[in-house]
């Protein structure tokens, strides 16, 4: 789909009559410019378009609005946490790539809590686990909500707390070092990097903390709505994420780089291609335009791999996909020698913050989620 439309292809999408599309540009539910080769007619934004179609297809029925409550970039929970607008990643209002080129996990931790002061995730030796990596991860995490205290009827500050001492678990269990540094540092100490490559680290951790309201973060809100503890909570997004189609997306990532140096990068494509394989790490249904996140996080990593780079070349020519974040975490990875999970950790390190974000907004609200499913079997 092109970026912008023309008058009469925004009507045909929408099936509106003239005026109706009028008002969705007068009250901004769709971006519009003048045509630059006819400045006198009028180009309609083909993001905002096509999602008006589809809210207009589904129609306000029980089950369709079950069925859109987790449909892929269409929240239907409200949040003033994060969102995507036109492109861009938004934290509360500030660009996400803007914040990654000073912020710590901890200050985008304070903005995303609506915290005062940058929040500590400060960890103790006793922290540290002899085996790093996610089953730890997994293992600490689940300890730690095993003895968690509910949720429900506590203050933010409260839930705040809980929620930063289980990150400080979680990121000594994938093997950030012990001590009160920026935890950007602290891993990249217990990964042996540079400071160059500790801010890169830190650079990602900032742009993965949010991203609307994603399957994890999902998994991680119906967590609180039932009263779960924070731990408990983080747990569920960490399940979540976990899978394939989510935070397990780079490792697809890595495993093309590994036919590509083996096979050479046009010929790893073609093959991917032609098994009818989605390609891992290039194209995002929600940046047309390409992913601003990888581009910032691409632009921070100065021994970029040669192998991935002739890959995204040859992705781009042969489908016109930009790499994603997916793709740039494989990169840093290569580029930095880190554990061939640091994608995951690192995902999951700078995402629990916005899980956490996530659980003290649904406790707040007092809401429960309850979605319903639709019997679609034989009655006895």
């Amino acid at each position: 789909m092109s970026e912008w439309l023309s008058r009469e292809e925004a009507l045909e999408r929408l099936k509106v009559r003239p005026q109706t599309l009028y008002a969705y540009v007068s009250r901004g539910r769709i971006g519009m410019r003048p045509d630059r080769a006819d400045p006198r007619r009028s180009q309609y934004r083909a993001d905002d378009v096509a999602a008006l179609a589809t809210r207009r297809a589904r129609g306000r029925s029980p089950s369709a609005i079950a069925e859109s409550a987790i449909a892929w970039g269409e929240p239907s929970i409200a949040t003033s946490i994060s969102t995507v607008w036109h492109g861009r990643l938004v934290y509360r209002g500030r660009d996400a790539v803007a914040l990654c080129e000073h912020a710590t996990l901890e200050e985008t931790a304070a903005l995303l809590w609506a915290r005062p002061e940058p929040v500590s995730f400060e960890a103790q030796a006793s922290d540290a686990s002899s085996q790093l990596g996610r089953a730890s991860a997994f293992a600490h995490l689940a300890a730690l909500a095993g003895q968690g205290r509910p949720s429900l009827g506590r203050s933010a500050a409260s839930l705040c707390a809980d929620a930063a001492r289980a990150i400080s678990v979680l990121a000594s269990a994938i093997g950030a070092s012990p001590g009160s540094d920026p935890v950007h540092r602290r891993l990249a100490r217990g990964w042996s990097v540079d400071d160059s490559g500790a801010e890169a680290i830190r650079r990602a951790l900032v742009l993965l903390a949010d991203h609307e309201l994603n399957a994890s973060t999902f998994a991680a809100r119906v967590a609180a709505s039932t009263g779960a503890s924070p731990a408990a909570c983080l747990l569920a997004g960490l399940a979540t994420l976990s899978g394939p189609r989510h935070g397990g997306a780079s490792e697809a990532v890595m495993q093309l780089a590994d036919d590509a140096a083996r096979h050479g990068a046009d010929a790893t494509i073609r093959r991917w291609l032609g098994h009818d394989r989605p390609l891992p790490g290039f194209g995002h249904q929600l940046y047309p335009e390409g992913d601003p996140r990888a581009t910032a996080l691409l632009a921070a990593i100065d021994d970029t791999d040669e192998t991935l780079r002739s890959l995204e070349t040859a992705a781009m020519a042969a489908t016109g996909a930009s790499a994603n974040i997916d793709f740039a975490l494989a990169v840093l990875t290569r580029s930095l020698g880190l554990p061939r999970d640091a994608p995951f950790h690192l995902f999951a390190l700078g995402r629990s913050v916005g899980w956490a974000a996530h659980v003290v907004e649904q406790i707040v609200s007092g809401s429960i989620i309850r979605p319903r499913g639709r019997y679609e079997g034989l009655l006895p």
